[in-house]
């Protein structure tokens, strides 16, 4: 059958991305055959198409790791899924495409109440906050956490379950126009990260321990975090904005600067204080389908709110929805649909 995918031959520009038409194989026999009806981004889709990310694929590549859709077909081995029936899931690459194949192992019913796009919301977004809160931070009831881009859709996410542990928790932000939102979602409270930001997180701490932060962010704000966290604090690495270029293509000279003068933590320090820094990548388990069912389940099981989509985008604008979810400026998770 023919699909329409967004393809690039090679990285390094968000101008090579180009949508063509191909042939898609008959689904395996322990594949399904989805037609995406919405396609998440994730950071890791811009690292990717700039050519800064590790885990790219070599030589010519379709983007994308989460989506939801309908199986229109399966293979003679897929058990528990049926035609028609709603699906989100993730991919190794390959998202930004009408249709995909792909090992049922990844998948998951779309819950009977969800939109397509709340579908497409969930997966990553949800997996990396309790992977970091859960899994390697072992949040503890009253415990406060930090979480820097509190208004993308990991930060939301990582509110709402450290909440269901009753956790004090600080968002920060990169302008103040994301406050009123987080302060809805239940943030007890919200920095707006700036040169102050290490003199605001001391007075908003007040006394209490600085017990987990999730970050993201780099540099500075990663320094200043590590500084404050407390004896036997946690701070959990799972991205890298510092290096997140707001053009089509990356400015090596400067990636290359920022990461020479990237924060240095001497190992010793840690035993000496009793810290610890975390990093995980999310796109390594995918080798372990059965650890992500056995997360997903139990994230499901809190009963959290359905995922916050803030923009949406057709299929045929979605260069225009990778340009704004590049710029910063979105809340929540940005979306398209087919």
């Amino acid at each position: 059958m023919k699909r329409n995918s967004y393809k690039i031959n090679k990285a390094g520009s968000l101008g090579n991305l180009k949508l063509v038409e191909e042939e898609l194989p008959e689904p395996s026999t322990n594949e399904v055959t989805v037609e995406v009806k919405a396609i998440g981004f994730n950071f890791a889709d811009l690292f990717a198409i700039q050519g800064l990310y590790s885990a790219t694929p070599k030589g010519s590549f379709i983007p994308g790791l989460e989506y939801s859709g309908m199986i229109i077909k399966k293979g003679k081995d897929v058990t528990g899924f049926e035609l028609n029936e709603k699906v989100m899931g993730v991919i190794k690459f390959g998202a930004y495409t009408t249709h995909l194949n792909i090992d049922y192992s990844y998948i998951q019913k779309l819950p009977g109440d969800w939109s397509f796009e709340e579908g497409a919301a969930f997966i990553v977004q949800s997996l990396t906050a309790y992977y970091a809160l859960v899994e390697m931070g072992s949040i503890k009831d009253n415990c406060t956490v930090l979480i820097h881009s509190a208004a993308g859709g990991v930060g939301i996410y990582a509110n709402r379950i450290a909440k269901k542990f009753n956790a004090y928790t600080i968002g920060t932000v990169g302008n103040s126009s994301k406050i009123d939102f987080l302060k809805k979602e239940g943030y007890n409270d919200v920095i707006v990260r700036d040169k102050y930001f290490k003199e605001k997180l001391k007075k908003t701490l007040n006394g209490k321990d600085l017990n987990i932060v999730l970050e993201c962010i780099g540099g500075e704000i990663f320094k200043d975090s590590f500084d404050l966290l407390s004896p036997n604090g946690r701070i959990m690495i799972y991205g890298g904005a510092q290096f997140m270029s707001h053009s089509s293509r990356p400015n090596y000279l400067k990636l290359l600067y920022q990461y020479l003068t990237r924060p240095k933590i001497d190992p010793l320090s840690l035993s000496d204080t009793n810290r610890s820094v975390m990093g995980f990548n999310l796109i390594y388990l995918w080798d372990k389908p059965e650890e992500m069912e056995r997360m997903l389940t139990n994230i499901l099981g809190l009963n959290l709110k359905t995922p916050y989509v803030g923009s949406t985008f057709p299929f045929e604008k979605l260069t225009n929805g990778l340009k704004l979810f590049q710029s910063g400026k979105t809340i929540g998770k940005v979306v398209v649909t087919i």
